[in-house]
């Protein structure tokens, strides 16, 4: 590995599939397929590609949030979008979403399909469809929009620039752990002011602004990210911890989180949700008992 003190740019960058980290085998600096396969597809009007991380978890916890109000129409089946495996670069996957990133959505209730990608834009079209968590106009619809592309500016921060350097990177570098471990802080503290005077991010309502921040910053105070909540002193955010706490009771979002989950607790994994009965009988728990 390069001394990142040495380390001089060329005069034209090339890529190093083998340049290490826990990605490296799936990032690569070109766009479209790699292989041809069509995605599965269920009987409910929304179907939904995705992988249980912060940005899968955003729309899987408004989708049960949507139900559990009785908006039968936000019926959904959920199918795994391994990334490790390279699923997102599939001919199917780039029809859905040509970023490969997920998570894609496909709305089959009007004429025709509709593809939706960028978790905030599946955020706002559901709020928008169904009437719900997301104010119709005014100041305080603004406020909302403000907090939601927030996050989708701030969270690359956290995620590829904390996140990848403090636990995926293929060694501790100091200088880009402080650059951005002091970001992350910032942000943090940014969270912390506002949620000082507000029962959520955007005032008094649970919002689309909730659901966009939570999976990230809120999983973070709680330990679920990087595991870095002692390096980061996650505990001194009083406020964000109070927000993360109520947000993570919710019923909606403890079944949002599960769904397209294939790693940790096996009773955690819904690897793919397609009714609301999954939730009881079909985690890998019980799919895959233990070994006596």
């Amino acid at each position: 590995m390069t001394d990142q003190s040495t380390y001089t740019p060329p005069t034209v960058w090339t890529w190093d599939a083998e340049s290490g980290g826990r990605f490296a085998s799936i990032n690569r600096p070109i766009a479209g397929p790699t292989h041809d396969k069509d995605l599965p597809t269920g009987d409910h009007p929304i179907q939904l590609y995705s992988l249980a991380t912060p940005n899968g978890v955003k729309v899987t916890v408004m989708l049960e949030e949507l139900l559990a109000l009785g908006h039968s129409g936000a019926e959904y089946n959920a199918w795994l979008i391994n990334i490790g495996e390279g699923d997102q670069f599939s001919s199917g996957f780039v029809g859905a979403n040509p970023n490969s990133k997920i998570p894609a959505l496909l709305d089959r209730s009007g004429d025709g399909e509709l593809r939706v990608f960028e978790s905030a834009s599946i955020l706002f079209h559901l709020a928008e469809k169904f009437g719900e968590f997301l104010p119709k106009e005014g100041p305080a619809r603004t406020e909302v929009m403000n907090w939601v592309f927030w996050q989708m500016g701030s969270a690359p921060y956290l995620g590829g620039g904390f996140g990848h350097f403090y636990a995926y990177a293929p060694e501790k570098w100091e200088y880009p752990i402080n650059r951005f471990a002091m970001e992350t802080k910032r942000q943090l503290d940014v969270l912390e002011r506002e949620l000082a005077e507000k029962e959520y991010i955007a005032g008094d309502e649970y919002t689309i602004a909730d659901m966009a921040i939570w999976p990230w910053y809120g999983q973070l105070v709680l330990g679920r990210l990087y595991d870095a909540a002692e390096f980061l002193d996650v505990t001194s955010y009083e406020n964000v911890m109070r927000w993360a706490k109520k947000i993570d009771a919710r019923p909606a979002v403890q079944r949002g989180r599960m769904v397209n989950r294939a790693f940790g607790e096996p009773h955690t994994q819904l690897h793919e949700r397609h009714d609301a009965s999954d939730f009881e009988h079909r985690t890998q728990d019980k799919l895959e008992p233990a070994a006596e």
